[in-house]
């Protein structure tokens, strides 16, 4: 297969552009690949799909031959780089370092630039950026949504299957929809909250868009821990996206627009660290300075931000946990902790999620085979490569309930959407909880009902 990526190199015309002049991936870092294939087995989309230009290896040779000028950025070399999931698990993976990371987020504007998207891509990346990272946007949308479950036409329409069928995007969109209620005090969480006993740390506390909306009572729960802890809780309220989504796209001046409204949302708290308790926002809120690089008035203000920056498990079991935690259950409880791409592969955080659930009476961790393959939401992937994404969510459920464990603890809300939607496929109820749920209510003494 390593002929395939040479292959499709000559057979492209020559003298075609390459890429822009605006920020293209590094010469130097494309050279650092020695097409080894150890990313292979790691790839989440070589292994769905099984092509050289659908791993990690193979798109660098794509970027070496549009460096070069002997390739284009056409139809044909974007759904190359497209099928990328960005679950960074060849950088985990790679014995030479190289940093594929940085060349997909260098490669993923160019593509979005120099290559015209079809009426259907359009559609749908138009309604994605356009809503998902704007909360207030999606708001307004919630009694629609409420709606549509709540007189069954949601059933209805999955029913039929047309949907599936004439716009399979949309269809994917609709698949992974949790339920909708319409609690307008819900998520409306206090400027500042007090820490509980002493204070030992002021922190502020980023909500996230679809998290706040969807997931409030992991945000509520987050707040509760914290100030358990012994932190005073910070959340301002003009914060809005923390830009990961159009950044994982390519849409590189939403993105650099969205973190400079972050960075000044922040700017004036005096906070001492600033936790996220989605992986996906992280991994991105701790890449504000390669974002906002060539910008001279934020360059030096988002180095600042992202030191700042931790993932609430990462900074849980570094200050240590003061707070009594009670049992769950009764007996024992076995759980298995499903890793989130972009906190063990982004953001190298795999021991302490497992670390602070260990440390609650009576819980028995269970491991699942393949534990660092992607489940296949990566974001909006499921949305824009549902086909891909499919099979790798029935796989990634697949390894999670042949562990046998009661529970399932997942920190990032795509993951969440994307195990519980291949759950109910497969007829499969087992309780789905974020790891600060379950420390909040060791906290205040809440037992599990199963």
């Amino acid at each position: 297969m390593l002929t395939e990526g040479t292959n499709l190199a000559q057979n492209i015309q020559t003298n075609v552009s390459g890429f822009d002049d605006k920020n293209p991936p590094q010469k130097e870092l494309i050279d650092a690949c020695v097409h080894c294939g150890f990313c292979l087995s790691t790839c989440p989309s070589y292994r769905v799909i099984g092509k050289e230009m659908d791993s990690p290896r193979g798109r660098i040779y794509l970027m070496n031959a549009i460096e070069k000028g002997e390739a284009a950025i056409d139809e044909t070399t974007a759904q190359h780089f497209d099928s990328c999931l960005g679950c960074l698990a060849c950088v985990s993976t790679c014995p030479s370092g190289v940093q594929y990371d940085q060349l997909i987020a260098k490669t993923r504007p160019q593509v979005e630039r120099n290559q015209p998207r079809t009426w259907t891509d359009k559609i749908i990346r138009t309604l994605i950026f356009n809503i998902f990272p704007y909360p207030q946007r999606l708001q307004i949308f919630l009694p629609l949504l409420w709606v549509y479950q709540k007189l069954g036409i949601q059933k209805l329409i999955r029913a039929t299957g047309l949907l599936k069928i004439i716009f399979p995007r949309l269809a994917a969109m609709d698949s992974i929809l949790p339920e909708v209620t319409l609690n307008p005090t819900a998520g409306n969480l206090p400027d500042v909250i007090p820490s509980q006993g002493k204070k030992r740390y002021r922190v502020g506390m980023i909500l996230g868009c679809v998290q706040r909306l969807f997931f409030s009572p992991v945000n509520e729960a987050t707040a509760r821990v914290l100030t358990a802890n012994g932190c005073e809780v910070v959340i301002p309220k003009s914060q809005g996206c923390c830009a990961a989504l159009p950044e994982h796209q390519g849409q590189e001046k939403q993105a650099q627009t969205l973190a400079k409204q972050m960075i000044d949302s922040f700017a004036q708290t005096g906070v001492d660290y600033i936790i996220i308790n989605a992986a996906g926002c992280g991994h991105t809120l701790k890449e504000y300075g390669h974002i906002l690089a060539d910008d001279p008035e934020y360059k030096e203000k988002a180095q600042e931000f992202s030191a700042k920056v931790k993932d609430v498990q990462e900074f849980l079991a570094e200050v240590g946990l003061t707070a009594n935690l009670n049992p769950l259950t009764e007996g024992e409880l076995t759980m298995v902790y499903q890793d989130a791409c972009h906190l063990l592969h982004g953001q190298k955080i795999s021991l302490q999620p497992r670390q602070l659930l260990k440390q609650i009476p009576g819980v028995k961790l269970k491991e699942p085979v393949d534990a660092a393959l992607c489940c296949g939401s990566a974001g909006v992937y499921n949305m824009l490569q549902p086909q891909v994404a499919e099979e790798l969510g029935q796989q990634k459920v697949n390894n999670l309930l042949n562990t046998g464990a009661k529970l399932i603890a997942s920190a990032n809300p795509g993951c969440s959407l994307q195990i519980k939607k291949h759950l109910q496929l497969q007829g499969k109820e087992i309780k789905l909880m974020h790891p600060m749920e379950l420390l909040d209510h060791a906290i205040r003494g809440i037992k599990l009902e199963f």
